[in-house]
């Protein structure tokens, strides 16, 4: 193996390990931003109820 192709299949490598990372971290954004949602809602929800 040449010093090229293993600079190559080093590239890639981090280059596909860092793809996940960020698709996780998207995933979990996603998460946060739903529950962040739900709570506003459900915090709604009883503040109309407390005004009845």
């Amino acid at each position: 193996m040449t010093a090229s192709l293993l600079t190559r299949l080093t590239v890639l490598t981090v280059m596909a390990l860092a793809s996940t990372g960020c698709a996780n971290t998207i995933r979990g954004i996603g998460r946060d931003t739903a529950n962040t949602v739900d709570a506003t809602q459900n915090a709604g929800a009883n503040v109309a109820e407390a005004a009845d």
